[in-house]
């Protein structure tokens, strides 16, 4: 639903913090001091908890080896001059460290990969030339035929460790032809020529020496052009590594400091989960645990952390099971109406909460019971000035907001006395003034009764239908059919209305016609039926009897308006009374001091009487704005039942009751 008619509540985390017991009343002041977290009742440890620990633990292990890593790419560095504290990085939330260490290991790790892939061919290549060098200084041979494999023969380049080279000659004697053995730094080069069949026991006897065979590629090429494109390779491969080495040492001076202040951060937090880890292995530890809005969660987190030397926070997303408090997050004019939907019943964590549409309603049916500009008046004067001396804590939150909500219901009932021209009733008339309505067909309607209790019924109508509609919403998000029905079986009804106003009292609606009153009817007819199957689905075989009040409900609900009428057709003749009261003492005694003491009398009617007035009036509209909201509104989908947010914070106040009342 839209926010403006329904919101929902501030999505809540549950944090829990451990830290050694030592540290426990610190903790707590910290807590109190931020004054976000609602605590609920610790469990014991358990070994989910000291699992977290570990992982956590283990995390911090492999970031620091990344740094370690990155860092050993570097030349040799004595020290580093830091620009910032290590605290800067140890209070920063973990998963920001996180993201920062993998991001700069990411970027350099890609870098000194290639380089490594460049060293290892560069390996393979001095390689291959040392040994095939000596073997083409006199002999003119081909690629191929130096790793030939056929049907019948086998042409392989066998490196051995020159002091096994004779053992290995031996052994080989009689399993091959040694075609050239030449002598490279202190290994010794076999061509050598074999059967294809003696393969296996060639290369079993090779590697039982520790010799073994050098891959050379099968081009079609002599080795002379063959180490030549070498050479060229070597060339471009070295000048590739010099310049990535160049790029990654660049890299890694760059982020220096930074990979230096994060190895320190996570030097030391290893430090306080080694001994947290520690401590719940011998239970000196404390854990308290809680819910707070998912906005506020880095900045506790960053809070806590300077606070506290040993301390493990985990942090996670309410589960299915859990019915987190409810913290509102209403705009600001709508915040002091919250206490109306208290009043009823604090929303779960994952209902809607229908503070917006209850402001609506709210202050303008209490609005439309007063509709007078001095009563408005004194209404705010009252809160701002009287109210405060019937509680104990004038400055606490709540009272606050009750005063704002009955300053924005008076200011509703000062906009409704603008229109009407309603000034403690037709006070006006009594000093020559006509009429000071703004607008004269407002002023008419809601003085004559008859129309005033249409009006009522009509805005009863519409409120009514706006919580069926809410409901409907609500049942379909749910997929409960049986509401689902039952809500568009109403609808149909209210649509056959025309019809039974047409039969029972001969009412003719303008442009309807006959066969218009037909098909109405059947959708009345079928909105019955609608009815009973839905009061069936909910109430089982009871369901057969109840849908008589589902209907009989709708009709009593709306006619419950009728009390806006009622309330304040009463304020305004009351009000009219005093003041013709106050008009027949003054025109009784019109001479002397007679004449004063009717003008006395009058002054104390009008004053007593209107002060009377405002009372029951404020009270009156009070408590029937509040029946609507409640009975004829939100029960038709709200529930309630949670738990509202009370986080654990120190209370600051500037004046203090000395004796509480």
């Amino acid at each position: 639903m839209a926010p403006f008619l329904i919101n929902t509540a501030e999505p809540m985390v549950k944090m829990r913090i451990v830290t050694v017991r030592d540290d426990s009343e610190r903790t707590l002041k910290a807590l109190q001091n931020i004054g976000v977290l609602d605590v609920e009742e610790s469990e014991e440890l358990n070994p989910v908890d000291r699992t977290a620990i570990e992982q956590a633990h283990r995390e911090v292990n492999e970031l620091t080896s990344y740094v370690t890593k990155v860092l050993s790419y570097l030349p040799e560095r004595d020290t580093v001059t830091l620009d910032e504290d290590v605290e800067v990085i140890y209070t920063q939330p973990f998963g920001e460290i996180t993201d920062e260490v993998k991001r700069i290991y990411n970027k350099t790790s890609r870098l000194q990969e290639r380089i490594q892939e460049i060293s290892e061919k560069l390996l393979y290549l001095n390689e291959i030339s040392a040994y095939l060098v000596p073997l083409v200084e006199n002999n003119d041979l081909n690629t191929r035929d130096l790793n030939y494999s056929g049907k019948h023969l086998i042409s392989r380049i066998i490196i051995i460790p020159t002091e096994s080279a004779d053992y290995l000659r031996n052994s080989l004697a009689e399993l091959i032809t040694e075609n050239i053995v030449v002598t490279a730094g202190n290994d010794t080069v076999i061509h050598a020529v074999a059967d294809t069949k003696q393969t296996e026991k060639i290369q079993s006897l090779i590697s039982a020496s520790g010799g073994r065979i050098l891959d050379i590629p099968s081009d079609d090429i002599s080795v002379k052009e063959f180490l030549d494109k070498c050479a060229r390779e070597k060339a471009e491969y070295e000048q590739e590594k010099e310049k990535l080495t160049e790029e990654l040492i660049s890299q890694i001076d760059t982020d220096l400091k930074r990979l230096v202040l994060l190895r320190e951060a996570l030097t030391a937090e290893n430090e306080r989960l080694s001994v947290l880890e520690k401590a719940s292995e011998a239970k000196y530890i404390t854990l308290i645990e809680g819910w707070l809005p998912k906005n506020t969660v880095e900045n506790t987190s960053v809070e806590i952390k300077e606070k506290i030397p040993y301390v493990f926070i985990d942090t996670r997303e309410p589960q299915a099971g859990e019915e987190p408090p409810t913290k509102y997050k209403n705009p600001g004019g709508f915040k002091p109406f919250q206490i109306i939907v208290n009043l009823f019943a604090t929303p779960r964590y994952r209902e809607w909460d229908p503070t917006p549409v209850v402001t609506y309603s709210f202050a303008f049916f209490f609005g439309l019971m007063i509709c007078d500009v001095l009563y408005a008046l004194g209404l705010m004067l009252l809160g701002k000035f009287l109210l405060s001396k019937f509680v104990d804590d004038p400055s606490s939150e709540v009272f606050k907001q009750f005063q704002h909500l009955l300053y924005i219901c008076g200011g509703v009932a000062l906009v409704g006395g603008l229109l009407t021209g309603q000034y403690f009733g037709n006070m006006y008339e009594f000093i020559g003034i006509e009429n000071l309505a703004l607008v004269k067909s407002v002023q008419e309607a809601l003085q004559d009764p008859v129309k005033f209790i249409g009006i009522a019924l009509g805005i009863g109508f519409i409120h009514v239908n706006t919580g069926h509609i809410i409901a409907l919403v609500k049942a379909v998000k749910e997929r409960n059919k049986g509401i689902i029905i039952g809500k568009i079986g109403l609808g149909m009804i209210q649509l056959g209305i025309p019809t039974i106003l047409n039969s029972l009292m001969g009412l003719d609606i303008p442009g309807f016609t006959p066969a218009f009153y037909t098909i109405l009817s059947y959708v009345l007819i079928a909105g019955i039926v609608l009815v009973v199957i839905s009061s069936i689905m909910v109430s089982g075989g009871l369901g057969a009897i109840l849908w008589l009040f589902d209907i009989t409900g709708l009709l009593g609900d709306i006619m419950s308006y009728a009390r806006l009428a009622g309330v304040g057709l009463a304020t305004y003749y009351l009000a009219f009374t005093f003041n013709q009261m106050a008009t027949i003492f003054t025109e009784m005694l019109d001479s002397g001091i007679a004449a004063v003491l009717g003008i006395i009398l009058a002054v104390i009617i009008v004053v007593f009487g209107h002060v009377i007035n405002l009372v029951l009036t404020a009270i009156t509209g009070f408590m029937h704005s509040l029946r609507l909201c409640f009975v004829e509104f939100l029960f038709k989908f709200y529930e309630g039942g949670g738990t509202e947010y009370n986080p654990f914070r120190l209370k600051k106040r500037t004046i203090v009751p000395v004796v509480m009342k």
